[in-house]
């Protein structure tokens, strides 16, 4: 987002911390599930994210088009956040879109924090992220951009029926989607480092050729944590190619151990002599 659209953002993100607050964590999902399906009309009709973007439009006038639009259609708590998110200056019409989303997307966060339960959907999105990967028919399918959202939805419900909880298959759709532009397996990224962002904890991506125990990973998530002067939530995918040691990645930094690095590296320096 550009710097206008991220202060619209703030101002709405703001007031969604206040209400989740002041709210039970059942209002606070129903509040989200209606942000995200308004989040849902907004990409399907692109005069309306034009309207209510609109800078030639008062901040009051593009609030009230959404009340008339909307108002009895979603809980008042939704309205009144759509209308602070409306009310801001937004650099583009997408922008205001994406906004909506990621608010969408806060909510249900907000919703399983005071649940006690943020930690686990975290869990719950990245271990569904690696099935996924490592079926590449069922990868296809997902990830298929010319297939309804719905039908696909209809298959992660019917995989994760009594395996997940009902916020974690509710995140899972607005990565079918495309949250945010992404492709489905970077939506789930995004939205597993917003879940660990909420707990003030930053995401390392560990690749072993073997899992670690409980132990090792506490080691290295202490490390971690020190080094980046933060709670590290250690994500860890086990991948037998890599032959041995570790691969941590932290945001842009990548720590390559791996034997496969290795031996990669001798195979080109012996390739240029």
């Amino acid at each position: 987002m550009q710097a206008a659209s991220r202060e619209s953002y703030k101002v709405a993100a703001e007031h969604l911390d206040a209400y989740a607050r002041s709210a039970d964590p059942a209002a606070v999902a129903h509040t989200a599930n209606d942000l995200l399906a308004v989040a849902g009309l907004l990409r399907r009709e692109p005069r309306l994210r034009r309207a209510l973007s609109d800078p030639a439009r008062s901040a009051a006038d593009r609030a009230g088009l959404l009340g008339e639009m909307l108002r009895g259609k979603i809980s008042e708590g939704a309205l009144d956040l759509l209308a602070s998110l409306v009310s801001g200056r937004w650099s583009a019409p997408s922008q205001l879109l994406d906004g909506a989303e990621r608010l969408g997307v806060e909510a249900v966060l907000a919703s399983v924090e005071a649940a006690g339960d943020l930690g686990e959907v975290e869990d719950e999105l990245f271990r569904f992220g690696q099935v996924v990967a490592g079926q590449p028919g069922l990868s296809a399918v997902l990830s298929n951009p010319v297939a309804p959202v719905d039908q696909r939805g209809v298959l992660v419900g019917e995989l994760l029926a009594g395996k997940a909880k009902l916020a974690t298959v509710r995140l899972i759709e607005v990565a079918l989607a495309g949250f945010g532009g992404r492709s489905f397996t970077g939506s789930l990224t995004r939205l597993v480092e917003l879940a660990a962002e909420r707990r003030d904890r930053q995401v390392a991506y560990v690749t072993v050729a073997a899992p670690l125990t409980d132990e090792e990973e506490r080691r290295l998530g202490a490390r971690l944590s020190a080094m980046y002067g933060r709670e590290v939530s250690v994500k860890q995918t086990v991948d037998p190619e890599v032959l041995g040691g570790v691969s941590v990645q932290v945001g842009s930094d990548l720590y390559d151990g791996t034997v496969l690095r290795r031996l990669n590296e001798t195979r080109n320096a012996l390739a240029k002599r």
